[in-house]
């Protein structure tokens, strides 16, 4: 069994790591989603949060987001989780692609620490 999370905003891959509504976490056996939950986003840069390591207590193994600073890939590293950047749509539909083998790095990310309106990586993502 493994865990999943994945930024979220309104069903939806949240363009950025760190100021997500909340995170949905995935629990997949054999290959297929088997649970759900989520986790409320904390106040603040999720690079500076200890979202990090509260992740990793819940079993979270890797991380499928928008956008993320190196600050924040660097940390979730740290907690042994992995990370995927440039994913977009639904958070249902994203992780299915992803157990299917669909979906790969970006190699982008933010530039600046607010990102904003300028990502580099904003308009090349995932199409699933």
């Amino acid at each position: 069994m493994r865990k999943i999370a994945v930024p979220t905003r309104d069903e939806r891959v949240d363009d950025h790591f760190g100021h997500c509504d909340h995170y949905t976490i995935f629990t997949i056996e054999d290959n297929k989603i088997v649970g759900r939950e989520t986790l409320a986003s904390p106040q603040g840069c999720g690079c500076k949060s200890g979202i990090a390591a509260d992740l990793q207590k819940l079993g979270v193994v890797m991380m499928l987001a928008g956008n993320m600073g190196e600050g924040a890939k660097s940390k979730l590293h740290a907690h042994n989780i992995d990370v995927i950047r440039g994913c977009s749509g639904n958070v249902d539909e994203l992780v299915v692609a992803y157990l299917e083998g669909k979906v790969t790095d970006s190699g982008l990310g933010c530039t600046e620490h607010e990102c904003g309106d300028k990502i580099d990586a904003q308009n090349i993502k995932l199409k699933i």
